[in-house]
């Protein structure tokens, strides 16, 4: 759980404004952040479902037994 000390500034006798640290902001940020990436993680996992996948170090085999192509693209 995060947790902050946030300061509360009243107008007309009602909490209206919330006033945090630098360090509490940059924490609900980063939480924020990564509640997102969770959420992207979980919806492709449900997309790719029974789909094949490769493994890290499948990839970089299949990367690194690539044919290299030329450096000039043939354009002038």
């Amino acid at each position: 759980m995060l947790k902050v000390k946030p300061e509360y500034l009243s107008k007309h006798g009602k909490r209206q404004f919330v006033i945090l640290t630098i360090e509490d902001f940059d924490r609900i940020k980063e939480a924020l952040a990564d509640a997102r990436d969770l959420r992207d993680l979980r919806q492709a996992t449900r997309q790719n479902a029974g789909k094949p996948y490769y493994t890290p170090a499948q990839v970089q085999r299949r990367l690194a037994n690539r044919p290299t192509r030329s450096k000039g693209n043939g354009r002038r």
